[in-house]
């Protein structure tokens, strides 16, 4: 059986997507993939069980990425073609069954959707595969101690939904401090190679034997390797936001200019935190669509640290009846 998947060009949406390519990889052992995305996206699908193939879209004047698209799975049979970015392409290709999403159902989860869309509730969680190479990078990363490890995403896409370095600080400081949820944890803080000039305050606040940095110098793969090892991740609005919900440890994301009922972390521990100010408020008071202006001002550090520490006491409390 062989299954072709589009998704999309945007690293959380591509996360957010891994919950229909679960569900036919975990019902149809031995498929065969092959995924067709973004270039950013691309290298969380490396590691898919029965990944045969991943076609790269850059994105192309007058829609020249579908062309040769089409051209590179046009003389395959597809059991299964699932298109989520709602193209016309699954419907030239020759194949059996077709998926197709349409368009976005504002009243659901970007998550709950795709799993409507093949029929499936509750839609199954995201989930990223990775591959012995990564783990094994990971804990050469990572120390190998009995200290907790907190995970922050200090940085996004976009400077309004980037909550303040000074309160990405306090909230650590506070976190981490004796008596803290995460005493004396080791922080390591991930982000994208053009993100870290602005992640530098943050980082600064931490003591050098106490950090490790990831900004766009390890692979995606090893990313998510070590958010599996994580205690807690906090951080902006971001498709690392999202790999760390997969990874299935407890996660909090910060939302302020974006709306969490369609994005928030979609897994049993992973937590919204928004501003004071609903979205609406938010983009109703902005200075122009084109500011480069912080969103997220109404988003207090007690607030973040009093989630993070009812997330940390609910998680604890399973895992010690699990354990």
């Amino acid at each position: 059986m062989r299954l072709l998947f589009i998704t999309s060009n945007r690293l959380g949406d591509a996360v957010l997507s891994t919950s229909v390519l679960r569900h036919y990889v975990e019902t149809n052992p031995g498929i065969k993939v092959t995924v067709a995305c973004g270039p950013v996206a691309a290298p969380i699908f490396e590691a898919v069980a029965g990944l045969e193939r991943i076609i790269e879209m850059p994105k192309q004047k007058r829609g020249a990425h579908w062309w040769k698209l089409w051209k590179s799975v046009a003389f395959h049979w597809w059991d299964i073609i699932v298109d989520l970015r709602g193209s016309a392409t699954a419907y030239v290709l020759p194949g059996w069954k077709r998926v197709v999403l349409s368009g976005n159902d504002d009243d659901l989860h970007r998550v709950e959707q795709l799993g409507r869309l093949i029929g499936i509730d509750p839609a199954p969680e995201p989930f990223v595969w990775t591959a012995p190479e990564h783990d094994k990078r990971a804990l050469e990363l990572l120390p190998f101690d009995e200290r907790p490890l907190l995970v922050v995403g200090p940085s996004a896409n976009w400077i309004g939904k980037t909550w303040q370095p000074e309160r990405f600080a306090e909230t650590i400081g506070k976190l981490r401090s004796v008596g803290g949820v995460l005493e004396d944890a080791h922080v390591l803080l991930v982000g994208a190679p053009n993100e870290r000039d602005a992640s530098e305050p943050v980082i600064a606040s931490i003591p050098e034997n106490r950090r490790t940095e990831i900004f766009g110098n390890e692979h995606l793969l090893t990313v998510m390797a070590c958010l599996r090892r994580a205690d807690l991740y906090v951080g902006n609005d971001s498709g690392l936001m999202h790999m760390a919900a997969a990874s299935g440890k407890p996660t909090i994301g910060l939302f302020g200019p974006s709306r969490d009922e369609h994005y928030r972390p979609f897994a049993k521990w992973g937590r919204a935190v928004r501003t004071d100010w609903s979205y609406d408020k938010i983009i109703e008071n902005r200075t122009s669509r084109f500011s480069k202006e912080v969103l997220m001002d109404t988003l207090p550090v007690d607030k973040v640290v009093l989630a993070a520490e009812e997330l940390m006491a609910e998680y604890r409390m399973e895992e010690g009846t699990h354990g």
